[in-house]
């Protein structure tokens, strides 16, 4: 890959890399809250009806799942930062093939070629 392709997937993981980072942010902001009250201004001492609270769990814990699937992607993404500055970006980790262009282009973070990729998620 040549100095031009590799600074437009350089600029593309970077502009990724900001968005998830501030993605993450404003989950954590929202499922870290300290209480239900505090989250929705509620200043009543009236009891919270059940149903309230495992609305409120459900929400909190899916937040945090999200959190932790764009964290994984975050550091996929700062693998491939270093792959460009270690001059391996674009070669798949498995084989060691060329990833074409057109994957690196919808996964820039990408590692695998297809075929690799395919037989990992068959478990082979």
């Amino acid at each position: 890959m040549n100095k031009a392709e590799l600074k437009v997937y350089r600029e593309l993981l970077l502009s990724l890399r900001a968005r998830l980072r501030g993605d993450v942010k404003q989950m954590a902001d929202a499922a870290l809250k300290k209480s239900r009250s505090e989250s929705v201004g509620d200043l009543s001492s009236m009891p919270i009806h059940m149903a309230d609270i495992g609305s409120d769990n459900f929400e909190q814990e899916f937040t945090l799942s999200l959190m932790q699937n764009e964290g994984d992607t975050l550091q996929m993404i700062e693998s491939s930062l270093e792959r460009i500055e270690e001059g391996t970006y674009g070669q798949c980790e498995e084989c060691g093939v060329k990833i074409p262009k057109t994957r690196l282009n919808a996964i820039p973070y990408s590692v695998l070629c297809v075929r690799c990729a395919e037989q990992q998620e068959n478990g082979y």
